[in-house]
């Protein structure tokens, strides 16, 4: 069973930076896309960054692009978010999330595995 575990999240000024990891055990995660996700109080759910299996191709959100920068070390099962430049909206709980890579992506792919969640609070 693939489970997925984040860290790394905590409060910071704006401006600041953060950088979470995503660990993942019970699977071979070089073969799976992986994507971060969040969530702000009262608001729906949103994608944030996706990275192939390889790291070679990233996908942001227009929101977050420029500032933010999703990596992996697949040698450690672990997925990072590099946040600069945090802002007060980046203010949300911070998912991770796993797919089978299929050589495509976008930010409405459907992830099958999801970790529990990391906070980040950007006071101004």
């Amino acid at each position: 069973q693939v489970q997925l575990e984040e860290s790394g999240g905590g409060s910071v000024q704006d401006g600041g930076s953060l950088r979470l990891s995503c660990v993942a055990s019970g699977v071979v995660f070089s073969v799976y896309a992986a994507g971060w996700f969040r969530q702000a109080p009262g608001k729906e759910r949103e994608f944030v960054a996706a990275i192939s299996w390889s790291g070679q191709t990233t996908l942001y959100a227009p929101s977050v692009k420029g500032r933010f920068t999703a990596s992996r070390d697949n040698a450690k099962n672990t997925v990072y978010l590099q946040m600069n430049s945090l802002k007060p909206e980046d203010t949300a709980v911070y998912y991770c999330a796993a797919r089978p890579d299929t050589g495509r992506y976008h930010s409405n792919d459907v992830y099958a595995y999801w970790g529990q969640g990391t906070q980040v609070a950007v006071a101004s």
